[in-house]
């Protein structure tokens, strides 16, 4: 044992940058959630009593997985509820402990099942969330427009399911990874894509959720160095090197063509490009890597008129052939905007919204708004942004499109005798 005076300190930096880890083997070990956390909370609450007078442990992770894992016997043992467990059973060695296998694995475990298909979207999410990110219930509710009662019931769900179909706790085989895996990137996008781009409310984004996102990606990429963990990592860097230049001072949203590139981050950039290229020279890319790509063709541009559109819609038209998508679709119609002119851009708008899927998405009609505008058809490009104010529920969007409006009427009245 070694004495360490700031003990009290070093147990709170073990709750933040440890706990986690302790809790997905104490899950693994004790096969159960709910009293995983209970473990887990009395193993600190133990260390913050012996620490200070016994000395910090020289492996403090194994002594919390293990103190955490006898406390959940000996409670098991008194409320006379002990046989899904062998009390023979071995403790963690302290050797796989600290070279960090054994709870680095457990944490990928714990990820795929919060993630496993057997479970809804929004409750992957939500439980991802919970375990995974330690974001706390409420935080979770508030990031997702939820309260905080229903959102705990979404997470006991998932927790009983779990259980009662005896989903496994483990990493799949190599031949179930490429559906499972899919399920955890998709589930770690939507996350960072809340934070990024939040979906209602008067922020434009959630920091805390994209941090979050982005650390998973981390550990995905650490532990399961796949293309697509490489290109779903890149397109999060990507995306997250505009957040200085996204809004202004008022919280209003600067459209990508306004943009100070000053503010990009060029550190994030970098990382972000060896990353695309890393999964694209695999030839084993998918979606995440192409849309990655197509990231990183805009930030290596010195400007909007210096970006290589071309490039972008061949990478639309090779993502849309991956994953046809009618937002895809859109997305490709603003490229093909840039490239062959606002009439081009149009045409496949206006026949991305008469086929009605994207009727309720308030971006397709401000970007047909924005087309119009450009034409100089300003009383169709009013009745566009109308019908996408209309349908727009977040506050910096609505305050955007609410100006483009005024800019558009005050000249119109002004073209009046």
């Amino acid at each position: 044992m070694s004495i360490s005076p700031p003990v009290t300190e070093l147990i709170e930096r073990l709750y933040r940058e440890e706990s986690r880890r302790v809790l997905a083997t104490l899950i693994r070990l004790l096969g159960d959630f709910d009293l995983a956390e209970e473990a887990l909370h009395e193993a600190f609450r133990s260390a913050v009593e012996q620490w200070p007078q016994s000395g910090v442990p020289d492996n403090p992770r194994a002594w919390l997985v293990s103190a955490g894992r006898f406390k959940a016997i000996d409670n098991l043992r008194r409320q006379r509820r002990f046989q899904p467990l062998d009390e023979q059973a071995e403790l963690p060695d302290e050797s796989d402990v600290e070279g960090g296998e054994l709870l680095e694995d457990d944490r990928l475990r714990l990820i795929f099942t919060c993630c496993h298909p057997a479970l809804a979207s929004d409750a992957q999410v939500a439980l991802t969330l919970r375990e995974v990110c330690d974001l706390t219930t409420e935080e979770i509710a508030r990031a997702f427009l939820s309260s905080p009662a229903t959102l705990a019931q979404r997470i006991v769900r998932a927790k009983a399911k779990i259980r009662d179909a005896r989903i496994p706790y483990e990493v799949p085989g190599r031949s179930e990874l490429p559906e499972r895996l899919e399920a955890v990137l998709r589930v770690v996008y939507l996350v960072f894509n809340e934070g990024y781009f939040a979906s209602s409310g008067d922020s434009l984004t959630r920091s805390q959720l994209s941090d979050e996102a982005i650390r998973l990606g981390r550990l995905l990429l650490e532990l399961l160095p796949e293309p697509e963990v490489q290109g779903l990592l890149a397109l999060m860097l990507l995306h997250e090197s505009r957040r200085a230049a996204r809004s202004g001072v008022d919280g209003e949203v600067i459209l990508l063509e306004a943009q100070d590139r000053s503010l990009w981050n060029r550190e994030l950039i970098a990382e972000g490009e060896a990353l695309v290229l890393q999964a694209l020279h695999s030839r084993r890319f998918g979606a995440y890597s192409l849309q990655a790509a197509i990231a990183a063709v805009h930030a290596e541009a010195a400007s909007l008129e210096e970006t290589d559109w071309a490039q972008i819609v061949g990478l639309y038209d090779e993502l849309l052939r991956l994953n046809p998508s009618p937002v895809i679709e859109l997305n490709r119609a603003v490229a093909l905007a840039m490239r062959d002119g606002e009439q081009a851009g149009l045409v496949e708008i206006d026949r991305l919204l008469a086929a009605g899927e994207l009727h309720g998405y308030h971006l397709a009609h401000a970007a047909r708004a924005d087309l119009l505008r450009r034409l100089g058809r300003r009383e169709q490009a009013i009745a566009a942004y109308r019908q996408a104010l209309a349908l727009a529920q977040q506050g910096p969007d609505r305050q955007f499109l609410q100006r483009r409006l005024d800019e558009l009427e005050a000249h119109q009245a002004g073209d009046r005798p």
